[in-house]
């Protein structure tokens, strides 16, 4: 049997490797490594990427592993999904990645301008019904260039055809530069990218591989992410997926959205 919510929460009030700012608190708590992670926690000058919905945290360690000269950081609210990465990471004695438990909503008050260098999107829930809760939304960007460094990297990779169309028509409606786009990651379209990106983007977190089990088609997004310019979001509605997580079917009767 798994450890309990309750026993793995109090693990990592005592992991050195989390901190714990959900938004009930972080109004009465500052949070003092804002601008700070490299020299307060990390100890070097390496770029910082930072992964949102991190859930159990295998992107985060995994690319931890592979690059031991880039700081990763995972962001989720869920503490007992954390657990597992934060788990892993201090058994396997990777200083490079941490894990900040907060709400995304309020990310751009844990890091300064120009702290971190790309995000990672990982199998976010494409909230069809609201497209301020989009991580990629207009909204969400805007917050992200309070700390990404000037045409950061923003990385996205889907199951959800709603949240990927969604965002390449965002992308397009505001001229933002893309530099892979794909509906079919793992197809033989695909098969001609540098083995250094292929690595990378064959890391599986719990729930791609299911989506994967399933035999739905994995989307992947990379796009530049300027500081400059009015955002707008695009009028063009967009079929609504069939399910809006694992074995639950979507709500809404509705058939698009925009």
């Amino acid at each position: 049997m798994g450890k309990g919510k309750l026993a793995k929460f109090a693990d990592m009030e005592r992991y050195e490797n989390v901190f714990q700012y959900p938004y009930s608190v972080i109004d009465d708590v500052p949070f003092d490594m804002k601008g700070h992670w490299r020299d307060m926690y990390f100890h070097n000058d390496n770029p910082v990427v930072v992964e949102l919905g991190c859930g159990k945290g295998e992107y985060a360690v995994g690319l931890a592993r592979m690059f031991p000269d880039i700081n990763f950081i995972g962001v989720d609210i869920k503490g007992a999904r954390m657990w597992t990465g934060a788990t892993q990471a201090i058994n396997e004695g990777l200083k490079n990645v941490a894990f900040l438990r907060t709400n995304i909503e309020i990310i751009d008050r844990f890091f300064s301008t120009d702290e971190v260098q790309e995000i990672w999107l990982t199998f976010s829930d494409p909230q069809m019904k609201n497209p301020r809760k989009r991580l990629t939304s207009t909204y969400f960007m805007e917050r992200y260039r309070r700390f990404l460094v000037d045409r950061g990297i923003i990385h996205l990779k889907t199951d959800s055809n709603f949240l990927f169309t969604y965002t390449r028509l965002m992308t397009e409606h505001n001229h933002l530069p893309v530099l892979m786009c794909t509906e079919n990651l793992y197809g033989d379209d695909n098969q001609t990218m540098d083995e250094a990106t292929r690595s990378i983007l064959s890391i599986h977190t719990y729930y791609e591989q299911m989506w994967i089990d399933r035999g739905l088609n994995i989307r992947y997004l990379k796009f530049l992410l300027p500081r400059e310019g009015e955002l707008t979001e695009s009028e063009i509605e967009i079929p609504l997926d069939e399910y809006r997580s694992y074995r639950r079917d979507k709500r809404s009767g509705k058939d698009k959205a925009k």
